[in-house]
């Protein structure tokens, strides 16, 4: 019950204590065979004091999860780790993020719950990578829809005029030649690129939606076609410079 009930005491002691939490999600995909899911957390050293049990068992079942998924974490404080998970392919990297960000929790019997806990913030985050090969290239169309509206209802329980000055959250999609942002429909915020990176600055309390196509390099294809070059070539050599072995060794009349 980690996720949530941390989640609830850091947006309620938030309330109080502005600009508490600094959360960075990034996707790196330098090449088709190879890639990281990277989360950076950093609490405020006045939060985690404040409620370092929570904070401690929150940050190790991140670690638990992570280790689950074949990923290593690394604590710079008490209050501040890094995840790295890495993926081989588009399909390994949608089953572990979707794996990692809705991991399933046993829920409290009925008779059991609380009026906190009927409050809890439904948090729903999903990513979809759907890939089609174009022979020497793959095109990537990456889609993530994490959906932060509950957060709107504590955020007005609070009277807390910006949620932004609560929770600062990042998403962040770093390819081998970059992306291209893919705007579905008005008034949503476009990414800000950093060379080969984008960025989009989720907004709490608002369903936000990524979406970006980038190609790469398909190992298949290319191991194809050089696959294709070497038989020609080996081809080429036999009959361009390679005397016949009928007519070297024809008997003679």
């Amino acid at each position: 019950m980690y996720k949530f009930n941390f989640l609830w005491l850091v947006l309620t002691v938030s309330l109080l204590l502005s600009g508490c939490v600094e959360y960075d999600l990034g996707v790196n995909f330098p090449n088709a065979n190879y890639g990281e899911i990277v989360q950076h957390i950093k609490l405020e050293e006045r939060l985690t004091s404040f409620t370092s049990s929570y904070v401690y068992g929150w940050l190790d079942s991140i670690e638990n999860r992570a280790s689950k998924l074949e990923g290593k974490t690394q604590r710079l404080s008490p209050g501040e780790i890094i995840v790295k998970i890495p993926f081989s392919d588009g399909r390994e990297l949608q089953n572990k993020f979707n794996k990692f960000f809705n991991y399933q929790i046993q829920e409290k019997p009925q008779s059991e719950q609380t009026a906190a806990d009927a409050e809890v913030p439904n948090i729903e985050s999903k990513l979809v990578l759907e890939q089609n090969n174009f022979l020497l290239l793959v095109r990537n169309r990456l889609i993530y829809d994490l959906d932060l509206r509950s957060l709107s209802l504590l955020v007005s329980k609070g009277n807390v005029a910006n949620a932004n000055s609560i929770l600062n959250l990042d998403f962040r999609l770093q390819t081998l030649w970059g992306a291209k942002n893919i705007q579905q429909a008005e008034g949503i915020i476009e990414p800000e690129k950093h060379g080969q990176q984008l960025v989009w600055k989720i907004q709490p309390g608002e369903l936000n939606h990524c979406e970006a196509v980038f190609w790469l390099p398909s190992p298949l294809g290319i191991g194809s076609l050089l696959i294709i070059l070497f038989i020609s070539g080996g081809l080429y050599l036999r009959y361009s410079f390679m005397p016949d072995p009928k007519v070297q060794f024809a008997p003679k009349q």
